[in-house]
């Protein structure tokens, strides 16, 4: 299989290609035949979006742009796959998650930016207020419904909250309050000598 990989452009480039002229079943379609342009245009549809998530975990450009094609090899890889079920973005941006957590497991780097609060930053945060990754996703799968599809939305895929409104059918303010309670939910789950702290 052909795959489309590139991270060397340019947002001035990526935003002249006139990829908003296909729908993404458009270019679902021509990536699953394997068509080169079609690969492209998803890559550049895409790239400025999965490169904000990245950027949230890792300043290094050269560690984001190695993320980022192995995201987008995967996404290629099994866009079979995806059902057209839920949302196509929120499916590649699950992968680039998992893409970049794979690459710090494999770093043998701790997870250190998965945060319960706002505004966290790592050089606030002592070794033993870090939960490994695995713990802190099983404590976050112990939420249920809104307040985990929330929560997971906004910490760990990089919506912001007018997204999240708009994909659960909720208002901004529901799902502020939604992550408000995942987060005190969450901070229930997590021993005392674990929990994260706030800067302010």
């Amino acid at each position: 299989m052909q795959i489309f990989i590139c991270y060397h452009y340019t947002l001035y480039e990526i935003v002249k290609v006139p990829f908003f002229s296909y729908t993404d079943e458009d270019l679902i379609k021509g990536c699953i035949d394997n068509n080169r342009k079609s690969q492209e245009l998803l890559y550049k549809k895409y790239f400025p979006k999965m490169a904000m998530l990245c950027r949230k975990y890792t300043t290094e450009d050269d560690v984001s742009g190695v993320i980022i094609n192995d995201a987008f090899l995967s996404v290629f890889k099994n866009i079979d796959k995806f059902q057209q079920k839920g949302s196509f973005e929120g499916w590649i941006r699950k992968i680039t998650f998992n893409t970049l957590a794979d690459y710090f497991r494999k770093e043998n780097k701790q997870i250190k930016f998965l945060t319960i609060e706002d505004h966290v930053t790592t050089s606030n945060l002592k070794e033993n207020s870090i939960l490994e990754y695995e713990d802190l996703l099983a404590k976050v799968d112990k939420l249920q419904g809104t307040f985990k599809d929330v929560f997971v939305k906004f910490s760990i895929e990089g919506y912001n909250h007018k997204e999240i409104g708009e994909e659960l059918h909720i208002s901004e303010g529901t799902s502020k309050w939604y992550l408000s309670e995942a987060r005190k939910k969450l901070q229930n789950l997590i021993s005392p000598n674990n929990k994260f702290k706030n800067e302010r």
